[in-house]
């Protein structure tokens, strides 16, 4: 029996030189993209920013995601309201105190708003206003750096979010898994069922130079891996 699996593709780990042809030929085969917003501080990385949203958009009208790794979230938000980016994931660790007006300034946008929580921050933060998101993503790494060790306890956050939203009426989040989602992992992190897989390198865009032949190739170590057809 298939079953769907939503894949969002992390724009990040791609290659820049074949934009064009990756992002042509996944608008056929995925619900979404993921688009990594670093500024170098929250995390000692930089990376893409809401201009590549705006170039992406040529090529899809797929649903951008924004996961924002910065110190100034107020600030990136916005920009990434101007480029009308669908989804706009803010830190957890980062908002205490501007959380429920992001989160409102977002959704007066008509946009999605969410949260991502690293790896040691507990779900309990979010609590106070988890009604409210669309989607929480939980860091199964350190965030910012691509190959980083997978850390299986954070799977439990996932079943426990599920749980939650089973419970709760109220409660209308999607579930995103963010890191090493790959052949060595696909089977625990199918059983903890997520909505949303974020893939980067190690799961797709590093299996072949040619984005087809890397795209069969994940398809066939996720079956094989879960004992599940993917559709």
């Amino acid at each position: 029996m298939s079953e769907h699996i939503h894949i969002s593709p992390s724009l990040m780990t791609m290659d820049l030189d074949k934009f064009k042809e990756q992002i042509s030929f996944l608008d056929k085969k995925v619900d979404s993209f993921h688009v990594d917003i670093m500024d170098g501080h929250f995390v000692p990385n930089l990376s893409l920013s809401p201009w590549f949203i705006t170039e992406a958009r040529k090529l899809t009208t797929k649903e951008m995601s924004a996961h924002l790794m910065v110190t100034d979230p107020t600030f990136w938000v916005q920009q990434l309201i101007d480029v009308k980016c669908d989804v706009i994931c803010i830190p957890a660790e980062n908002t205490n105190g501007i959380a429920f007006r992001l989160i409102d300034q977002i959704h007066d946008a008509g946009l999605k708003a969410g949260v991502v929580l690293n790896p040691e921050t507990p779900l309990s933060v979010v609590e106070p206003y988890m009604e409210l998101l669309d989607k929480i993503t939980i860091m199964t790494v350190d965030p910012g750096f691509a190959g980083q060790k997978f850390q299986t306890k954070m799977l439990n956050k996932i079943v426990e979010l599920r749980k939650l939203r089973d419970a709760n009426e109220n409660y209308h989040y999607k579930i995103e898994l963010d890191g090493s989602t790959n052949k060595a992992h696909w089977k625990p992190i199918y059983d903890a069922r997520p909505d949303v897989y974020v893939i980067g390198r190690s799961g797709l865009f590093g299996l072949n130079e040619d984005i087809e032949a890397s795209w069969n190739q994940m398809v066939d170590e996720f079956e094989e891996t879960t004992g599940r057809k993917f559709a």
